[in-house]
C-alpha cells in the first residue's frame, strides 16, 4: 500500500506535469492550427452565454484559491494571524460558493454539448472526456466540503498543503507521506487533478496558455461606421 501511495502521489505528479509541459510545447510547435478553443458559438448562442460566464468565473476563482491556499506556507498564514481552522472555514465557504457557480455553468455547457445536435456533431471524443473529467473533479471538490465539515481543526488541509509544497520543491518521497492517511475523497480529488494535467496537451484546454493579456495594453481598434 505504501508503494502504491508513493507511486500515485510521489511519482505520478511529476509524470503528469512533464507530459503537461513537454506535450504543450510539442503541440504548439507542430500543430498550431489545432491550438484553439473550437468555439461552437455560431451553432448555438443562448445556452452558451448562460453557461460560459458562470463556469469561467467559478473555475478561475477555484483555481486561484487552490493556488494561493495550497502553495502559501503555513508560517505565512500564521504571521498574518490566520489559524488553520479559520483558513479551512474560509476555504470551505469560498469553495462552496464558486464551486456551485461553476457547477451551474458546467451543467449547462455539458447538457448543451451532449443534447444539441449541431454542437454534438462538431464535438470530438476528447471534448466529452475533458468535460466529464472536469465535472467529476468539481463534484469531488464539492463533496470534500462535507468531509471537511467533519473535522474543523484543519489537520487534513495542512497535510494537503504540505503535500503540494513538497511536490513543488521536488521532494516527492516526503510529499507522498503527508497524503497517505487523508480521506479517500481528497486522494481522488488530487489524483484526478493530476490526470487533468496529463491529458491537457491532447485537448482544447491548451487555449488556456493563450490568455489574451495583450488586449489590456493594445491600441484601440478603429472601426468605420457604415
Amino acid at each position: 500500500m505504501n508503494d502504491l501511495n508513493h507511486l500515485l502521489f510521489g511519482i505520478y505528479p511529476y509524470i503528469a506535469f512533464t507530459v503537461f509541459l513537454v506535450g504543450s510545447l510539442i503541440r504548439y510547435d507542430r500543430e498550431q492550427y489545432t491550438w484553439k478553443t473550437s468555439s461552437s458559438q455560431l451553432l448555438e448562442k443562448k445556452w452558451l452565454r448562460r453557461g460560459s460566464l458562470p463556469f469561467h468565473i467559478g473555475v478561475l476563482a477555484i483555481f486561484g484559491g487552490h493556488f494561493v491556499g495550497l502553495l502559501t506556507p503555513h508560517e505565512v498564514w500564521h504571521v498574518l494571524g490566520v489559524s488553520a481552522p479559520h483558513k479551512q472555514i474560509v476555504a470551505m465557504a469560498a469553495g462552496g460558493i464558486f464551486g456551485l457557480l461553476c457547477l451551474y455553468g458546467m451543467t449547462i455547457l455539458l447538457v448543451r454539448r451532449l443534447t444539441n445536435e449541431r454542437v454534438r456533431a462538431t464535438t470530438a471524443k476528447m471534448d466529452i472526456v475533458i468535460l466529464l473529467m472536469l465535472y467529476s473533479q468539481l463534484l469531488l471538490g464539492l463533496t470534500s466540503i462535507f468531509v471537511s465539515a467533519g473535522h474543523m481543526d484543519g489537520t487534513e488541509m495542512l497535510k494537503l498543503m504540505s503535500w503540494t509544497q513538497n511536490i513543488v520543491t521536488l521532494n516527492g518521497s516526503v510529499a507522498s507521506g503527508y497524503i497517505a492517511d487523508v480521506h479517500i475523497i481528497y486522494k481522488l480529488h488530487v489524483f484526478l487533478g493530476m490526470s487533468l494535467f496529463l491529458v491537457f496537451p491532447f485537448s482544447r484546454l491548451v487555449h488556456i496558455w493563450s490568455v489574451p493579456v495583450k488586449y489590456v495594453s493594445r491600441s484601440y481598434q478603429v472601426v468605420r461606421a457604415r
